[in-house]
């Protein structure tokens, strides 16, 4: 069994809709096949993180089984999947809607998981928390603000909504270093939409912010096949370009042993790159 203090844990943060999932489920597919052994713990109410992993079945969430079963070890137990790879799959779910806070139904899931053990009962070296990106909401910060995941990185595209969201991540992890937290960014995972500019918008955002650009993930039909199919790029397409891409991003984020405290921009700072993605996006239009 695992000693809980070798247990890598890291956790994605983006805008909702940016591709965390994605980007999630391939890099822990990617790592199953690394020597690693992987969990993925989805922390978002709608509870999709682990689709294409499951062969894109939706799993029993922790606050559903708990809400039938109560809390017990042997009820937590009815909430842990195995996808592609043997990946343990997990996802927090969240309130029935309207009636509680879905970042506190995060908080119970990975107490939940903490007091059981669950980690070190199937000998996982590795943690990928799948997280809402409304940091805003500081239910969605539970897993960074309660030491379950010290290292962080963001995803983000050049669209100036998905800039906004990061820096707002990125104000909250100084924050959080400023109180003594432990917690820390590895850098930013760009996702790329194809807009004008993008790579280099993303480039200059993160240089601002002093952080590292871990990986760009290129746009590309071999995710939505993939994802049709109920799978990750590394199951359905394990010998194409994109497969390589997600291959790469894991030994990136294996390897990597620097990490960051950020330094956000100011609102003007940030207006100033929604200019620049305004004016790139009119120059590509044709009169």
């Amino acid at each position: 069994m695992n000693n809980s203090e070798n247990i890598r844990q890291i956790a994605l943060y983006g805008k909702g809709g940016i591709g965390k999932s994605t980007i999630s489920s391939n890099l822990t597919a990617a790592l199953s096949g690394m020597g690693i052994k992987p969990a993925q713990i989805g922390c978002d109410p709608k509870a999709d993180s682990v689709n294409t992993l499951m062969d894109g079945k939706f799993i029993d969430t922790i606050s559903d089984i708990t809400r039938e079963y109560g809390n017990s070890e042997e009820a937590i137990q009815k909430a842990i999947y195995k996808g592609f790879n043997d990946i343990v799959c997990m996802e927090s779910g969240g309130p029935i809607p309207g009636q509680g806070c879905a970042g506190r139904g995060v908080l119970v899931a990975l107490d939940l998981i903490r007091q059981y053990k669950i980690f070190e009962q199937h000998n996982i070296n590795l943690v990928v928390y799948d997280v809402l990106g409304d940091i805003v909401c500081g239910g969605f910060a539970q897993p960074i603000r309660h030491g379950f995941a010290e290292e962080v990185y963001i995803v983000t595209s050049g669209e100036y909504m998905a800039l906004y969201a990061a820096n707002n991540i990125a104000f909250s992890i100084k924050q959080f270093a400023e109180q003594g937290l432990k917690v820390r960014l590895g850098g930013i995972i760009g996702n790329l939409r194809n807009t004008p500019n993008e790579k280099e918008i993303i480039e200059n955002f993160a240089e601002k912010l002093k952080l590292p650009v871990i990986q760009m993930i290129p746009r590309s039909d071999c995710v939505q096949k993939a994802e049709l199919q109920g799978k990750t790029v590394i199951e359905a397409f394990p010998d194409s370009e994109q497969a390589g891409v997600y291959f790469d991003l894991a030994h990136k984020i294996l390897n990597n042993k620097d990490k960051f405290i950020p330094e956000p921009l100011s609102k003007q700072e940030i207006a100033v790159i929604a200019r620049r993605v305004e004016d790139s996006t009119r120059q590509s239009i044709p009169l």
